[in-house]
């Protein structure tokens, strides 16, 4: 399977604080709403049946699914879908969670989602190719899929790593490993080899210090990418 024992430990023991907007997953609450935003102006999500590859404790998948979606989160963490749930049953929000690789619903329900997302998410994994394929696999003919991830490089590790993990304190130390990090060019070949037509990048422009967020074109950092899968 692809995953590491040591990267669910990792999310495990920090599953009670998903919801946390102060806690260990307080950046991606506030990166939440810029990348709902810039899936949007791909792509209107209400009406859409939606896949969210590695939900975690589902901020994603509740925005979504709030904006009238259909959502489908899958995550091998098995603490994390708990909390997702739970939190989604509170919020009144239908939000079917399952405990499930990228890879094993490719095999099982091929072609079925209109929209994928994969988000902050392939940085975290042994082999993130193979989740790229399957996020490939997953979408109908036509349909969408995003992804965001960490770009390798100096600046990114002094960034991501040394400046949000170590000076600024916004993410727990540990959270990131610059090996994992992914060039650009390496997503948009994986996509590529998938059957997607890479559309655009985009990068998110993250101030450790402000931890405001804005959208641009410098992806030397964090950023995202939008693919079509050939109609």
């Amino acid at each position: 399977m692809n995953v590491e024992a040591a990267e669910l430990n990792k999310f495990a023991g920090a599953a009670h604080g998903w919801w946390d907007a102060e806690g260990a997953f307080a950046t991606l609450h506030q990166i939440n709403p810029v990348r709902v935003g810039w899936i949007e102006s791909w792509t209107p999500v209400a009406g859409q049946r939606v896949l969210d590859i590695g939900c975690g404790g589902g901020i994603l998948a509740e925005a979504l699914a709030a904006r009238g979606a259909d959502v489908t989160g899958i995550d091998l963490g098995e603490r994390a879908l708990k909390v997702a749930s739970l939190h989604a049953l509170q919020s009144g929000l239908r939000i079917a969670y399952r405990l499930s690789s990228a890879e094993a619903l490719a095999e099982s329900e091929p072609a079925s989602f209109d929209l994928v997302c994969c988000m902050e998410m392939l940085e975290h994994v042994p082999r993130p190719e193979s989740v790229v394929r399957a996020a490939a696999a997953l979408v109908r003919p036509g349909g969408w899929v995003f992804f965001s991830t960490i770009n390798r490089n100096a600046k990114a590790f002094a960034l991501a790593i040394v400046g949000a993990e170590y000076v600024a304190r916004i993410v727990p130390r540990g959270t990131h490993a610059y090996a994992k990090f992914i060039r650009p060019s390496e997503l948009a070949r994986w996509a590529r080899s998938g059957g997607l037509d890479p559309v655009a990048f985009s990068g998110l422009h993250v101030d450790p210090l402000t931890r405001s967020m804005r959208l641009g074109t410098r992806v030397d950092v964090n950023y995202f990418l939008a693919c079509r899968r050939a109609a």
